[in-house]
């Protein structure tokens, strides 16, 4: 196993002291200005480094590049070619994050090439396509995390937006109300929605095509100086607690982002609170903002991102328009129904329906104290994580390549030929050649080796699925 070193994003909506605090072991100055996220990656341009005996430092995609079956393992290496098929990140949203939607494959690479062939450059600001691949990601709370996620229902869009006092609400839940869609093909006042629909709208249901029409009015509306006490008092208004929380979500929205009429599309989105150990999934083409707290981010091996509001960066509304998956559902959670292979004592096991990657989320305890985040996730599943073993947590036991993460106090780190003892913050690459994967407990201190000392400790593990 090697140490790998993360890169740091300074992002002006992360936080000046969440990630400064978890990985101040790894950097000797402090950072000046916000942190938000912390990447463990092998994308191609933002490479973290490995620190191999014999070698030095070297970059993780070099290293796959040199010895792919050792690093990622033969099926890995056949299936996704020689890359790390995710990226795994640490992040902390001081304030929401930018309306945004990730590409779906074909949009992906057709954006990608086109971007390419135009001589955009790969740092440009307007550059909305850093790579040719779809961008699904999941999410996993460490605290408390606040998120708007996915369209709700159409009944649930109107009556929120039925509230608000305000011109673009109106036109908004003109869109989506019944009696506009009784007349399908009278769509007057909406013919630029219309015409931005992509080519399969052509079959979609006409619910789908009135969502797009209520989000499209939304993100190319120009700025209102009267959204926030339009908003500030249809949420007194709210009486249902989702509704309540969707208000909530767009208040905080509407605050950080003044006169940001993209913010009135929150009220379309399911609102989402998660606990520490909760976990939402985003597929591609989902819309989602991430409003507050700190996580553990795991994603397709992809920095796509097609922003259509509450941001300073650039918009990118046709492309985002075109990918955009305008069905109403739930916000899906990966690991609710998986708890049944999830525990192997106090391990937490995340595995959305990809190949690409999958989240663990571990805790270790020296007095073998069962973690109390466990006795939370009982009582939400209830039977389907009762089944809990008594041994040392054992990483799943996928021949892939894995990074983990000490994220609380201290780790013991045991695999099939090194062993090494973590700390909050430091982190290690597990090649696939390096077999299966153990975590227990630290019995001594690791700055006095021959000093008895117990520790308890928590730690996230990014893998590629069996």
């Amino acid at each position: 196993m090697y140490p790998i070193r993360p890169v740091v994003k300074q992002y002006a909506w992360g936080s000046y002291d969440r990630l400064q605090a978890m990985f101040s072991s790894q950097f000797e100055q402090p950072f000046e200005g916000p942190v938000a996220e912390m990447w463990f990656s092998g994308h191609p341009q933002w490479p973290s480094t490995l620190s191999i005996p014999g070698r030095g430092e070297i970059s993780v995609t070099d290293a796959i590049h040199e010895d792919p079956k050792g690093m990622v393992g033969q099926r890995n290496s056949d299936r996704f070619g020689p890359v790390l098929p995710y990226l795994l990140k640490v992040i902390s949203a001081r304030i929401p994050l930018s309306l945004q939607v990730h590409p779906v494959g074909f949009e992906a690479r057709a954006g990608y090439n086109a971007q390419n062939a135009a001589g955009v450059p790969f740092d440009s600001p307007v550059r909305s396509f850093k790579d040719p691949v779809a961008k699904s990601e999941m999410v996993v709370a460490m605290e408390p995390f606040s998120a708007s996620v996915g369209f709700a229902s159409i009944p649930f869009m109107l009556r929120n937006l039925r509230l608000v006092d305000h011109p673009l609400a109106a036109r908004m839940a003109q869109a989506l109300a019944p009696r506009f869609a009784m007349r399908a093909r009278n769509t007057e006042g909406f013919e630029e929605a219309d015409a931005m629909m992509p080519v399969a709208a052509s079959v979609w249901p006409e619910s789908r095509r009135q969502v797009f029409r209520a989000f499209h009015a939304a993100i190319t509306a120009s700025e209102s100086a009267d959204l926030l006490p339009a908003l500030e008092t249809a949420a007194s208004q709210a009486t249902h607690p989702r509704a309540h929380l969707a208000f909530e979500h767009a208040l905080i929205a509407a605050r950080a982002f003044e006169n940001d009429a993209s913010v009135l599309s929150l009220l379309m989105l399911n609102p989402v609170t998660l606990d520490e150990g909760e976990s939402v999934f985003i597929p591609a083409g989902t819309p989602h903002v991430y409003l507050h707290g700190t996580g553990a981010e795991i994603m397709t091996n992809s920095d796509n991102v097609l922003r259509a509001g509450m941001t300073v960066k650039h918009k990118d509304i046709p492309s985002l328009l075109r990918t955009l998956d305008c069905r109403s559902g739930a916000p899906i959670d990966p690991a609710a129904t998986n708890l049944v292979a999830l525990m192997m004592r106090d391990v937490v096991v995340y595995k959305p329906k990809l190949e690409e990657f999958m989240l663990s989320y571990g805790h270790v305890d020296a007095q073998h104290q069962q973690w109390p985040m466990v006795e939370r996730l009982i009582r939400r599943y209830g039977k389907l994580v009762r089944q809990i073993g008594n041994g040392r947590p054992l990483v799943p036991r996928e021949q892939g390549p894995r990074v983990l993460l000490c994220t609380q106090g201290a780790v013991h780190c045991v695999s099939a030929s090194d062993e090494r003892v973590l700390v909050r913050g430091q982190s290690v690459f597990i090649p696939a050649q390096e077999g299966w994967l153990s975590v227990d407990a630290v019995d001594c201190d690791p700055d006095s080796p021959h000093a008895p000392f117990a520790a308890n400790g928590s730690f996230i593990t990014a893998s590629t699925q069996r």
